[in-house]
């Protein structure tokens, strides 16, 4: 199996055009087309990720986090970012980074923390827009069933719990076939009317590539008419964020002496107790404080995340309890579930988890 391979199955868990335009994900060392030996998922690509990856004959390493970020103008291994690209490329190790996609995926981050917290009724805090498209196209009345089909087995037409879903209209085209045409239906230079059916589907836009696929493979005119334009509908599916509920309240303290046990966090910070029980609960994996206000609106009872600076526990308001558990604790089981994912879909060679734990933060 080639590096490329493992991207594919990765995408489906989390496409990678669904990552925020600053982050750099990707494969971010090597050549996609290398044959794999073994796969290390770590969080975070150090120096003693690279040596571990060699002891186990991993070629390829699988990062939550990128390990370049920025552009790189050296590489003269002034600092742990070129000396662990230059050590990646010296013993032809492929550095693959999944990041802000994994973030935004249903199935990502921000569901494995609600999983290691046992909430149910979970859905995307905040839904992503942009990432709906719809596509109208015209086909003569005897080709619509065959085309739609073609639509609906490359995921478009997918809504939510429903799949399969379309508008279809009827109408009368024109057209005029020139010298250098080969029209399926009509004759050369006789203006043709022909008795077609409009469709209109929707899809994610990851898809695109395969629903134009799918339309031109299945559609018989020569030239095909098609338009694409994109939804504002929020996607509920993709997105920043998850809140969830518990199956049964808790008191405030004992939730959140909870939560630092469930993560394994040396200290976790928070606003105000508000002498409630709790019972709905916000995360989001990494540096949530953008997110704030959003958990509020959804009327969580605590909002988890990390990286929260002095003057943003204020924001608050007496309407919510804000915790910061630290970014490595929120981002921890992560690698967990990327091995999980990828040992169902590849059997024949080695996934391995990390054991290096590479957080920066120590405490006392």
């Amino acid at each position: 199996m080639q590096i490329k391979e493992v991207i594919d199955h990765l995408e489906v868990l989390a496409p990678s055009t669904y990552a925020e335009d600053f982050d750099n994900v990707g494969l971010l060392v090597g050549n996609s087309e290398t044959v794999v030996t073994g796969i290390l998922v770590t969080l975070d690509t150090l120096e003693c990720v690279i040596d571990e990856a060699i002891d186990n004959n991993c070629n390829l390493i699988i990062s939550f986090h990128p390990i370049v970020f920025k552009g790189i103008k050296k590489f003269n291994g002034s600092n742990y970012v070129e000396r662990v690209v230059m050590k990646a490329i010296k013993n032809d190790i492929a550095i693959f980074a999944i990041h802000t996609a994994l973030d935004n995926s249903l199935h990502g981050v921000n569901d494995m923390m609600c999983e290691q917290l046992g909430l149910i009724n979970r859905k995307i805090l905040i839904p992503q827009k942009g990432t709906i498209k719809k596509l109208i196209t015209f086909t003569p009345l005897s080709a619509k069933e065959e085309v739609l089909n073609s639509l609906f087995k490359v995921g478009a037409g997918s809504i939510g719990n429903y799949s399969n879903c379309s508008f279809t209209s009827q109408g009368t085209g024109t057209f005029m076939a020139l010298d250098k045409a080969n029209p399926s239906v009509g004759k050369i230079g006789e203006i043709h009317h022909e008795k077609e059916t409009q469709i209109q589907v929707t899809y994610p836009k990851h898809l695109e590539h395969n629903v134009l696929k799918a339309l031109k493979a299945s559609h018989p005119y020569e030239e095909i008419a098609y338009e694409i334009t994109t939804l504002e509908n929020k996607n509920q599916n993709i997105g920043m964020g998850m809140i969830g509920e518990l199956p049964e309240p808790m008191n405030e303290r004992d939730f959140l002496l909870y939560t630092k046990k469930v993560f394994k966090t040396g200290c976790l910070k928070h606003s105000e107790l508000l002498g409630k029980p709790i019972k709905k609960v916000a995360v989001l994996g990494g540096s949530g404080s953008f997110a704030i206000s959003n958990a509020r609106k959804s009327e969580a009872d605590v909002f988890i995340t990390s990286d929260l600076k002095y003057h943003q526990f204020y924001e608050a308001e007496k309407q919510i309890i804000l915790a910061d558990i630290g970014h490595y604790e929120s981002e921890q089981y992560t690698k967990n579930l990327i091995v999980s994912y990828l040992r169902k879909k590849i059997s024949n060679f080695a996934i391995i988890l990390s054991d290096k734990t590479t957080n920066p933060i120590q405490y006392i």
